[in-house]
């Protein structure tokens, strides 16, 4: 009996063994489309209106993207990734359980903790300074820079980053490989430029506070940046004794570049590379609107045995300061215990495979379908947007640099329901009104930056369809000629114009 119950049992294992393989092989087969990371919790119905009333609209705003409202955005509203996230269900569930206690709310001591398992951090090693968003923690730090001409270096400053050190009159320096720009095969075009970097901090180390190192590079087409450009970098900063700081706004999704693009990293596990990313800084800030997968938050982070104490030994104090001056308590800052809650939350989310590997590809399809429809972009694509190279798209035209083509077609793109940001000659050039002259940029693109887990498909095609007809149209797009703030900072915000 013994014996006929073994043999029982072995033909059983056998024939359901025999089933599985059968099944598993009937369904061993790849698709060309692969679904969604997410499945949606929550909709809102756009509200209808006519291109006559979005054109009434735009000639109020002054063409400007900017000012143009919201809700007429049928099409796609791509002028961001910044806070403009569809959270999930858990940040949701999160929220109510937000403490709004004044001092040392009960979600404090967790958002710590969860930065640290995130970014690999001993966080007794680091003070922390928790702000609105990144922007206030860029003016805290860079208002405490003290200092006659200061540069700081960087892969590429985007445009408030550069702002609020300039504000502060420090030079800010853009240290990129200029010889990528139009490589559509490079991967890692966002690189810092390590011979200037060393060449800068071996002949005026001195003006030098810290070096910073954007991940991944917005300026620069949101292109990413190495793991060996990073290592590479920390050791020219070490040489000199110069603190390393990272503008970490899109840390997850370098890292799964680095995953995929960077030999020997192949089978790393994305919070590892993130953990490795965050090893050789000395500090950073970072937007919590973007990888944080949260609509608001920005903090600080400093070392506390950074080499910066040298130059600043009061710097952690005048800091923390700052924050209660501006912000408030430093265990939420400009934090709401609900924003506290879905950072927390967010964080858990954003090194997670499946939903990085969505996020990517969503956004490497939106640029091959432009790209097959002729639309000349850059190329390889990053991991947040899709940039436009306007040079090119209006090269055989009469437009010229200094007639905004991009501003143009920004603009005619919102009677389409559809909103981009002009990052060119206009965001980041500069006009002398004493000369008349402007200076512009090296790069002169429009962006397409696509919120995280909001659009469909068939949103991504219908925005680019409408970028493709107006590409066959482009000798009869309009200059836009400025009427208000030409010479203003941070122009690109507030100016206006007419299309001419």
């Amino acid at each position: 009996m013994k014996n006929a119950e073994n043999i029982s049992v072995v033909t059983n294992t056998d024939s359901a063994n025999s089933f599985e393989n059968e099944v598993l092989e009937l369904v061993n087969f790849d698709t060309t489309n692969r679904p969604r990371a997410y499945a949606n919790a929550m909709v809102r119905f756009h509200h209808p209106f006519t291109t006559k009333e979005r054109l009434d609209a735009a000639v109020k705003a002054g063409w400007n993207v900017f000012q143009f409202p919201s809700e007429m955005l049928q099409g796609g509203d791509f002028l961001s990734d910044s806070g403009t996230t569809t959270m999930t269900a858990e940040q949701f569930a999160a929220m109510f359980l937000g403490d709004e206690a004044y001092g040392t709310n009960w979600g404090y001591q967790q958002l710590l903790d969860q930065m640290g398992e995130t970014f690999g951090l001993n966080t007794q090693d680091y003070e922390f300074y928790f702000f609105h968003q990144c922007r206030a923690a860029e003016h805290a730090l860079f208002s405490h820079m003290k200092g006659d001409n200061l540069i700081v270096p960087n892969n590429s400053f985007f445009d408030t980053t550069r702002a609020n050190a300039e504000a502060n009159k420090i030079d800010a320096r853009d240290l990129i490989y200029e010889d990528l720009k139009d490589d559509p095969n490079h991967p890692f075009k966002g690189n810092i430029h390590l011979e200037n970097l060393e060449k800068l901090l071996a002949g005026h180390g001195s003006r030098v506070p810290l070096a910073y190192l954007t991940i991944t590079n917005n300026t620069g087409g949101g292109q990413p940046v190495s793991m060996e450009n990073i290592k590479a970098a920390k050791k020219i900063c070490d040489k000199y004794d110069k603190p390393l700081f990272l503008d970490a706004c899109r840390f997850a999704e370098n890292a799964y570049f680095i995953q995929q693009r960077e030999e020997g990293y192949k089978d790393k596990k994305i919070a590892d590379i993130v953990r490795q990313e965050f090893a050789q800084a000395d500090g950073f800030t970072i937007s919590l609107k973007k990888d944080g997968l949260a609509n608001m938050g920005g903090v600080l982070a400093v070392r506390k045995d950074s080499s910066l104490m040298k130059r600043y030994p009061t710097l952690l104090n005048d800091l923390r300061d700052h924050q209660i001056l501006v912000e408030g308590h430093p265990t939420y800052g400009g934090l709401t215990g609900r924003d506290i809650m879905t950072i927390n939350e967010g964080l858990k989310t954003v090194t997670q495979e499946h939903y990085l590997q969505g996020r990517v590809e969503q956004v490497q399809r939106f640029g091959n379908y432009l790209h097959e429809l002729g639309i000349p972009v850059v190329r390889p694509f990053g991991g947040h947007a899709v940039y436009i190279d306007i040079d090119k798209f209006f090269e055989d035209t009469d437009m010229e640099r200094g007639d905004f083509g991009g501003i143009a077609l920004s603009g005619l793109l919102l009677l389409k329901g559809i909103r981009l940001c002009e990052l060119g000659t206009f965001a980041f050039g500069q006009y002398d009104p004493k000369t008349g002259k402007e200076t512009f940029p090296t790069h002169n693109y429009l962006r397409c930056a696509i919120p995280r887990n909001k659009y469909e498909e068939q949103d991504l095609k219908y925005a680019a369809e409408c970028i493709k007809e107006l590409y066959d149209r482009r000798h009869d797009i309009p200059k836009a000629v400025p009427t208000f703030g030409r010479d203003l900072s941070l122009r690109h915000f507030k100016a206006r114009f007419e299309l001419v």
